[in-house]
């Protein structure tokens, strides 16, 4: 199915913040009373939920947007692109739509900021989904190899022109192997399409920049602070999940005061919004509603 049919349903517009410019949404479900907003991981862009969207919408005012930098959102050279800065990205946003409060998902980079933006904003948070999250720490030797080899990979295609084969190697590590089926030509191309810009070319060392500070130069990742996080928060996670595997999701689970952890049934990797989406959408919508997931 095309991406775009995936999206039928949903505006996709630009709002100007004024701090960090002209950035994209896809928004559905405009006239429910509570939002939810959905944010995608480093490199990424609002496509990451395309099979989510307009379902969730149909209960929730929800959107995905582009962080700065990335997607078709503005590509500032003026910030350093630290959590920080999506932080303060998305609760620009909210201001611009006039949510007071919503509740708040993010995928790998999505979920620190979703768990940073609960600390530092808890009263805009209403319950949070840390799906797939970094800002944990990595506990097993192969989260620590997988971490290595994300390195390498963004290293051999630094500073090159990106192809077809390069993104479709770089969105392999994304998804487990038994969905690699689910990256098609349109998925890949219109990621290709975003890296070939001049504008992207000229952000993503600043964009990956954090990245590479950790691999190459033994900076510290940035970390959720996950006992402030004072809402209700969901670990959602996967089988086959790189760098933050399950075990990593279960040592950090007893930090969080109201946390609870569902792994996916479906065998999935780094994008369980996009390799299961029924799942995925089930059980938060579960979660929104009343705070549980299943056993």
């Amino acid at each position: 199915m095309s991406l775009w049919l995936d999206f039928m349903g949903a505006e996709i517009r630009y709002v100007d913040l004024p701090t960090f410019g002209k950035t994209r949404i896809a928004e559905a479900g405009k006239g429910n009373s509570e939002a939810l907003i959905l944010m995608h991981g480093i490199g990424g862009h609002l496509e990451a939920y395309a099979k989510n969207v307009v379902a969730l919408g149909k209960h929730y005012h929800v959107i995905a947007f582009d962080y700065v930098g990335h997607g078709l959102s503005e590509k500032r050279m003026d910030i350093s692109y630290e959590i920080a800065d999506y932080v303060d990205q998305l609760r620009e946003l909210m201001d611009a739509l006039g949510i007071d409060a919503a509740h708040i998902s993010g995928e790998s980079l999505g979920g620190v900021v979703t768990g940073t933006f609960a600390t530092t904003y808890p009263a805009r948070i209403k319950r949070a989904v840390l799906n797939t999250t970094g800002g944990i720490p990595i506990v097993t030797e192969k989260g620590r190899q997988d971490l290595k080899n994300l390195g390498e990979l963004s290293a051999k295609s630094s500073g090159k022109q990106p192809t077809f084969d390069s993104v479709m190697d770089r969105m392999k590590w994304l998804l487990h192997e038994g969905n690699w089926d689910l990256l098609t030509d349109e998925l890949v191309n219109s990621r290709l399409a975003i890296y070939a810009t001049e504008e992207f070319q000229k952000s993503a060392p600043l964009v990956y920049s954090r990245l590479r500070r950790v691999n190459q130069e033994g900076a510290k990742p940035d970390m959720i602070d996950l006992e402030k996080v004072e809402c209700d928060a969901l670990l959602f996670w996967t089988t086959n999940n790189p760098i933050h595997d399950i075990e990593a999701a279960e040592s950090a689970l007893p930090r969080l005061s109201k946390g609870q952890l569902y792994v996916m049934k479906k065998p999935a990797g780094h994008w369980p919004q996009y390799e299961s989406p029924e799942e995925f959408n089930e059980v938060v919508l579960g979660f929104l509603k009343d705070g549980r997931v299943p056993q």
